[in-house]
């Protein structure tokens, strides 16, 4: 499944939570890749991440939990 992070709507952001977040639901990002990916995401720009199927349940429960609003392409 693909995802397109839109934005964080948390008020006070935890950056490590969300990076570990994304390493963990994403096929083949890494922790340095996430990082980058982290900051941009809470810069305001949309991130694109690709998910296992079969995590894809959790995926976006973890993904609702930081607030982070996103929209599924396939």
């Amino acid at each position: 499944m693909k995802l397109n992070l839109l934005s964080c709507g948390a008020q006070r952001p935890d950056r490590r939570a969300i990076s570990k977040c994304i390493v963990e639901v994403s096929s083949n990002i890494d922790e340095s890749l996430s990082n980058d990916l982290t900051d941009i995401l809470l810069e305001g720009d949309a991130v694109y991440i690709e998910v296992e199927d079969k995590n894809s349940g959790s995926a976006l429960r973890s993904l609702r939990k930081l607030s982070i609003d996103y929209e599924i392409i396939e």
